[in-house]
């Protein structure tokens, strides 16, 4: 894959800058909605729990930084795809759009219990780690529904979608595999000792 290759990607995604915008929208709204509804004490105690299985199995984690680095991108691996499912028919859309709106909520009630139950400690790891890299995962999934937005759309060329889908994924696992190096530096240099990388 060349660059050229990336730089086709990316300009299929801003012509439907309509979608884009949609799509970062529906993330926004329901990033807030996570916060706003984290009332309930059981609402409140899954997003502890997602929070301290992110402190204890990741930046904190007896684990090597390389297994956690293979762990979270097959987990993001996953998303992309179950995302890029949605394009093989519009009624499949449901997909992208569920997992953007799970991801969402869970980004905003999470970010509400590091500041309210974690406080300053909590706010170092979510400036820092937590989140720079669900940013720019979200922001990979969001071009992943775009391109599956567009491409549920038009008119069917079953060879030609599954190829431009299998370079779509394979671009998407390479910005993704990036996005999980840097969050392996990050741990190696900020959280675990510089031995765990193996």
């Amino acid at each position: 894959m060349d660059l050229f290759f990336l730089k086709n990607f990316f300009s299929r995604i801003f012509e439907r800058k309509k979608t884009l915008i949609v799509l970062s929208l529906l993330l926004l709204v329901f990033t807030i909605l996570g916060a706003c509804f984290v009332t309930s004490e059981a609402i409140y105690e899954y997003h502890l729990s997602v929070c301290d299985g992110f402190l204890l199995d990741i930046c904190y984690s007896d684990t090597n930084v390389f297994l956690i680095f293979l762990e979270r991108f097959g987990g993001c691996a996953l998303l992309i795809l179950l995302v890029l499912v949605g394009s093989v028919h519009p009624a499949a859309l449901i997909l992208p759009v569920a997992v953007l709106v799970y991801r969402a909520f869970t980004f905003g009630g999470s970010l509400y219990v590091f500041f309210d139950y974690y406080g300053l400690s909590g706010a170092m790891v979510v400036l820092i780690l937590y989140l720079p890299i669900h940013l720019l995962t979200d922001a990979l999934l969001v071009f992943a529904a775009t391109v599956a937005f567009a491409r549920a759309f038009r008119s069917c060329d079953l060879l030609s979608d599954l190829k431009d889908l299998f370079w779509d994924f394979l671009t998407l696992l390479l910005l993704a595999a990036a996005i999980y190096l840097a969050e392996m530096f990050l741990l190696l240099a900020l959280f675990h000792p510089i031995g765990k990388i193996l």
